[in-house]
Order: C-alpha cells, then sequence, then structure tokens
C-alpha cells in the first residue's frame, strides 16, 4: 500500500537535547494520522533517529534550507505544527501554502510560555482560559482570534505505569530544569532539592519518589547539576536506613506514567504541575518558590492559590506540612475551580477531539484560500 503523502506537517528544529518537546506529541499525532496523514519534518539527523525509534510517521530531514524548501514543494502539505519556538522555526514559516499552527509542548505559566513569536503563527493552540489571560496580559496588539481553546491532548493518553504500587502512601518530587534564562528559571533543585528530599524522607510511612526534568540529569549549570547529585545521594541514604520503602528515583520515562501510584507531589512552576492538577485533582500538591515572592507567584501561577507554596521561610516545617497534607487535603474542592480555569470543562478524550476538529477546520480552510476544488483537496 503507498503511504499517503502527509496533509499535515509536525515542523522541530532543535537537536536531541530537546526532543522531549516533540516525543510527547507523537502519541497524538498518531492518532491525527488516521483522519489527516501526518509526517514530521526534522532539522537535525540525531533527532530523526531518536523520533524514528518511536514512532511510525513518516519522517523527513531537511538539514539546510534550500532541503527543507524543495521538501516543502514536494509535499505541498496544508497545516504544520510546530511544538517549541525553536530559532529555526522562521525557515518555515516563511512558506506560504501553509497554515501555521503553534502547539507549545505543555501547559504551564512560565514566563517563557508567552512571547511574541506568537504572532508569527496563523493559530495559536492553548489549553484554555488561563492561557487566553495569559497571552492578553503579556502581549500588546495580539489578535485573540488566533487563540484557540484545545485543552491538553497528552493528558487522554494512558501511559502504562512505570511506577509499582506500594502500601505506602507516595509523595512524588519532579522539579523543573533552569530554564535558558533568569526570568525563565523555576527550578529548586540548585535552592531546595536536598532539604526537600530530606523533609520528605521524614514523613512517617510514606515512599519517596524523584523524577525529574530530563534537562535536570544532563544539566550543564554547576549548582543544578550538583543538587540533583545531592539529592539522588539523600535518596540512596534514605532507602540504605529502610530499605522497605521503596524509595527511588527515576532519571527517564514519561511523568505521566509516574503520578498514578502517587499520593501528593511537590513541584515548581512547570507543565507537571497543571498536568497533575488536571489528572490528579483529588490529590494535595505544593509549588516550590525559589523566587520567594508569594504575591508574584500568586499573579503568575494561579495553581499556586491552591497548593502550599514552600520557600525558604517554610522548609524546616515541611515534614510536617505534608504529613498533615496526607491526612487531610484543605485546598482539594478549590482545586476543582481552578482546573477548570486552566483546561475549561474537559472531560478526558474531549482535548483529542477538539484539537483533530482544530485541524481539521484549518486543512479545510488552507484549501478555500487558495481555491482547490474540495475533490482534489479530498484525494490529495
Amino acid at each position: 500500500m503507498t503511504t499517503p503523502r502527509p496533509s499535515v506537517l509536525s515542523y522541530f528544529s532543535d537537536d536531541p537535547t530537546r526532543v522531549y518537546q516533540l516525543l510527547q506529541w507523537l502519541p497524538v499525532l498518531e492518532l491525527l494520522d488516521e483522519s489527516h496523514p501526518v509526517g514530521v519534518v526534522l532539522r537535525d539527523p540525531e533527532t530523526a533517529t531518536v523520533v524514528r525509534e518511536r514512532t511510525t510517521l513518516p519522517v523527513f530531514v531537511a538539514e539546510e534550507f534550500n532541503d527543507l524548501s524543495e521538501l516543502y514543494a514536494e509535499l505541498d502539505a496544508k497545516v504544520v505544527l510546530y511544538c517549541n519556538n525553536g530559532v529555526r522555526n522562521f525557515n518555515s514559516l516563511i512558506n506560504a501554502r501553509m497554515l501555521h499552527v503553534h502547539i507549545n509542548h505543555g501547559e504551564s505559566d512560565k514566563q517563557s510560555m508567552v512571547s511574541n513569536n506568537a504572532k508569527a503563527y496563523d493559530r495559536v493552540f492553548v489549553a484554555g482560559e488561563a492561557a487566553v489571560q495569559r497571552h492578553r496580559g503579556a502581549l500588546m496588539e495580539l489578535e485573540e482570534s488566533k487563540l484557540v481553546r484545545i485543552g491538553r491532548p497528552q493528558l487522554d493518553l494512558r501511559p502504562e505505569p512505570i511506577l509499582p504500587p506500594s502500601d505506602r502512601q507516595t509523595v512524588l518530587y519532579a522539579p523543573t530544569w533552569e530554564g535558558d534564562a533568569d526570568y525563565n528559571c523555576y527550578t529548586s533543585v540548585d535552592v531546595f532539592g536536598p532539604q526537600i528530599v530530606r523533609a520528605l524522607l521524614a514523613v512517617p510511612g510514606v515512599r519517596i519518589v524523584y523524577k525529574p526534568h530530563p534537562k535536570v540529569t544532563t544539566s550543564e549549570v554547576p549548582a543544578v547539576a550538583a543538587g540533583h547529585r545531592a539529592i539522588l545521594d539523600v535518596l540512596a541514604w534514605g532507602a540504605v536506613r529502610d530499605p522497605t520503602a521503596g524509595h527511588l528515583a527515576i532519571p527517564d520515562g514519561d511523568i505521566l506514567a509516574v503520578f498514578a501510584h502517587c499520593d501528593a507531589m511537590v513541584t515548581d512552576v512547570s507543565s507537571v504541575g497543571l498536568d497533575w492538577l488536571y489528572l490528579r485533582t483529588e490529590k494535595p500538591i505544593l509549588i516550590t518558590d525559589r523566587w520567594e515572592d508569594r504575591e508574584l507567584l500568586r499573579t503568575e501561577a494561579p495553581v499556586s492559590r491552591v497548593a502550599d507554596v514552600v520557600d525558604s521561610s517554610n522548609l524546616a516545617d515541611l515534614t510536617e506540612l505534608v504529613t498533615a497534607r496526607l491526612a487531610h487535603d484543605e485546598h482539594q474542592l478549590a482545586r476543582t475551580a481552578m482546573r477548570h480555569h486552566y483546561f475549561d470543562d474537559l472531560a478526558v478524550g474531549d482535548s483529542t477531539r477538539r484539537f483533530t476538529a482544530a485541524v481539521t477546520e484549518l486543512v479545510e480552510l488552507r484549501d478555500r484560500l487558495l481555491g482547490v476544488p474540495a475533490a482534489v483537496a479530498v484525494t490529495a
């Protein structure tokens, strides 16, 4: 059987250190492929090697700009999706025969989630009302009609759990990385990480799981790398002290595959916290604040209003705080309302349907704009 020519492309220009941004979309793109043939366009051969191991979708490599131009002319696709704001996205945005859609690689309150780059795309897919307000507050002269609320399709997936069940309550520590600039640095690894894990190990009768962002494990920032090693040392010490507890670090794998057997989470401002809010609304969450500005945190990260905030002022009391939350979670009802703020009133499966419908609308719009007859559009 001849493979149909892709009508939708997923474009990714970065090297393997950032490929996690694309990998989380692959299962969703494979579902979209059932309605619209999808191809993956990459600029880095090493990235292509990683991606080909993870998907059955056709993968195209265009290292140079001329290669990309020739590929686009050959494929004549209709819609191209971007999961980040890589600098070389502009090589692709030059093409005027496709509609260009930014889909991002998560939903979070990091400042990097909103930039003037959004204006370069024909549409920007966002999760819900919180993302709309985030764009409205940060950008001048943004056409809000570009923002399309689709939820977060990855959260419709149900990956096989990679964390074994336990008779103990499990507390997950899932910090983010340091970002690519100070303004976008939210990690707790270097400032609080070892103390957080030490405090969690003192909570009676719990199992502690450490699941850092993929880029924490390869960080070249000395303080972050040292914090990560210290966390592993503290966790190893806890495992030796209590071999039956099952404390462990999970450096690789899908964070969503860890959630199922966890009873509380300590995290930073990141997409992980909002994924937890959506999937584990009934379970407590604690958010770190490395900048120690509670009012700013409440403004920029609304989820912190329905979480306990951890900073240097209460780090010494973290053991007692987590113990209390596992026994009585006073924020549960408020989290339900906050979930609606970030993700609308979506049930499992709704985001994928919204995503597919939004892409379908753009595929059809592209053909109308170029005057492609319906019969030709269907068989293309």
